[in-house]
């Protein structure tokens, strides 16, 4: 079952709200913990790995984002 545009717009927005924030401190968690117990990455590891996590958490999302922005496909025209 398709989720509805109304669903997906109020699912976008709680990702956004609280799953993105929630996501962010998970993941400078755990970096934080692998150089505690390997030591410090150079620079550009550690901007690899933000920059794969940053990635990582829309790819689930993809369908609950798509065509949030445009009109209301269900909405009367006038």
């Amino acid at each position: 079952m398709a989720l509805g545009y109304k669903t997906r717009k109020r699912l976008a927005l709680l990702a956004l709200l609280v799953g993105l924030p929630a996501y962010i401190i998970v993941a400078v968690s755990v970096v934080n913990m692998a150089e505690a117990r390997w030591g410090m990455m150079p620079w550009w590891g550690s901007l690899a790995v933000y920059v794969g996590l940053g990635v990582l958490w829309a790819l689930p999302l993809k369908p609950v984002f798509t065509g949030v922005g445009q009109p209301d496909p269900d909405a009367k025209r006038d």
